[in-house]
């Protein structure tokens, strides 16, 4: 029974600091990420990164990126597709570049500073999702051209891993046409599904006169589709997303909406933002300090000044394009993910593991306040502006 415990150390504590974070002027999720390195091995040691607690938060990032699909307005998606791009792009290449400076500069290997630069491509908006939800942003036309980018980088990214550890000779043999073939395809299928069949799938199984049908099948939906975004090498938060835009083109948006939050922030999400903390370690970490911190500092300020180039070649103003750089920072969990697969295919030294693993953890941390503080002075340029006007118009 010791997971119950689990469950009540994460569930009471994060709801605690999420409402210090909020009395503070900080986002929930920030205390919430912090509670995970405290009750971790980091720190305290109660709550460990079992196989249970694994499961849970697979669920609960999952949720909350369908609710994030469910809350996205597809036009406004569609009308930004080529900012999402233009971000996507410009936010692969410089912090490529920068990381794989930073891994030669400190005397890694050609294939390990390779790695580094797709590692710290990548870019994880399941923790920007939450904030952008907290300010009621995420259905802005900057909240829309992150979550576009982010689909668009984690394409990318794969493809690039992919190819790398093709021609480094650290994995099978991998096919890109096939690569890229099932990217078209899954995008392709996932499509056509949740136009002409998930409207009818949720109104034929809606009628089944059991307890909650529709969210049962709601639910049905986003594993399916989260399933099969993993089968074809994609992230399964690309398919939840996917399945809940499908659903919120439905009558039954607003009913899946209402009830599946409290089912999400309840239990999942909460257990989902506490073991991203719980991967942090210091063990080793001190003689590699200095790599840490540069590597910390580029990851961070390239992947924020790519994404608000992109934006700002697009049409977006200064203080827009730095709120969509800044929605871009968290690597999350899936860099985490990268990394074990670079470990694994000899990629990633294992004496660097910890550390890249620290830094992956600290571009999560600070994205949320970064993120909170552009979007702020971004909303003060708006209404300074219409004062101008108004004053102006007399």
């Amino acid at each position: 029974m010791e997971f119950i415990l689990y469950l009540v150390l994460i569930l009471f504590f994060t709801k605690i600091a999420g409402h210090l974070s909020v009395r503070l002027g900080q986002p929930s999720v920030l205390g919430k990420l912090i509670v995970g390195i405290i009750l971790g091995p980091a720190v305290l040691g109660w709550v460990e990164s079992t196989e249970f607690i694994h499961y849970i938060s697979e669920i609960g990032v999952l949720l909350l990126m369908f609710m994030a699909g469910l809350e996205t307005d597809l036009k406004q998606l569609q009308q930004n597709w080529k900012a999402a791009f233009s971000v996507a792009i410009a936010g692969i290449v410089l912090p490529f570049i920068g990381a794989y400076g930073v891994a030669e500069l400190f005397g890694l290997t050609q294939n390990s500073a390779l790695f580094m630069g797709v590692l710290f491509s990548a870019t994880s908006v399941s923790i920007t999702v939450q904030v952008l939800k907290d300010m009621d942003k995420l259905n802005t036309r900057e909240g829309t051209t992150i979550l576009g980018a982010a689909v668009v980088d984690d394409v990318l990214v794969v493809i690039l891993l992919a190819v790398m550890m093709s021609f480094m000779g650290t994995g099978e043999e991998i096919s890109l046409g096939l690569l890229v073939g099932k990217k078209i395809l899954f995008f392709g299928i996932i499509i056509v599904v949740g136009w002409l069949v998930v409207p009818k799938f949720m109104k034929l199984l809606s009628m089944l006169k059991v307890t909650e049908p529709i969210i049962t099948v709601a639910l049905i939906v986003c594993f399916a589709f989260s399933y099969f975004a993993d089968l074809m090498g994609m992230a399964g938060i690309i398919g939840a997303f996917a399945a809940g835009i499908a659903i919120s083109q439905t009558n039954f948006k607003h009913v899946v909406e209402t009830k599946i939050e409290p089912i999400a922030y309840s239990i999942f999400v909460p257990v989902f933002f506490v073991s991203i903390g719980l991967n942090v370690s210091f063990e080793g970490v001190g003689a590699q300090l200095g790599f840490v911190l540069v590597l910390t500092i580029v990851a961070i300020l390239t992947k924020m000044i790519g994404g608000a180039l992109g934006a700002r070649l697009t049409g977006f103003n200064n203080r827009s394009s730095m709120s969509i750089g800044a929605g871009m920072i968290s690597r999350g969990e899936v860099a985490l993910i990268i990394a074990s697969t670079g470990l694994q295919a000899g990629l990633l030294l294992p004496e660097y593991f910890t550390s890249v693993i620290l830094v992956v953890i600290v571009t999560t941390l600070v994205a949320p306040p970064i993120l909170k503080l552009f979007f702020k002075e971004s909303a003060k340029t708006i209404i300074n502006r219409n004062d101008k006007d108004f004053h102006q118009s007399f």
